[in-house]
């Protein structure tokens, strides 16, 4: 048993370890390589009005589309819109996302 073991390769390098942890994001993992913003988490809390002028700001093109508290809303994809989702008072309650 023991010349099975002399044959084996111990010199097995171990995992490296990340410096970082794992993305939150598919904009995250992407990094600077990502040809146009997806989503805008930051803005999450801010007014409706500070949402929309940073969305034009990154996606000029942008068809966007408030939706008030308890409205229903298509489930179809499209890549020009822009959903902000706002409370009583029009401040932003979800990330808003491409779709």
């Amino acid at each position: 048993m023991a010349e099975k073991d002399e044959g084996q390769r111990s010199d097995k390098l171990p995992l490296e370890q990340p410096n970082e942890g794992l993305p939150r994001s598919y904009n995250e993992l992407l990094g600077s390589n990502n040809p146009m913003k997806t989503s805008w988490p930051e803005l999450v809390g801010s007014s409706l009005e500070e949402a929309k002028k940073k969305i034009k700001e990154e996606m000029s093109e942008a068809d966007i589309q408030v939706v008030p508290p308890d409205s229903f809303v298509t489930a179809d994809f499209r890549s020009e819109r822009v959903r902000i989702y706002v409370d009583d008072s029009n401040k932003v309650i979800r990330t808003p996302i491409i779709g």
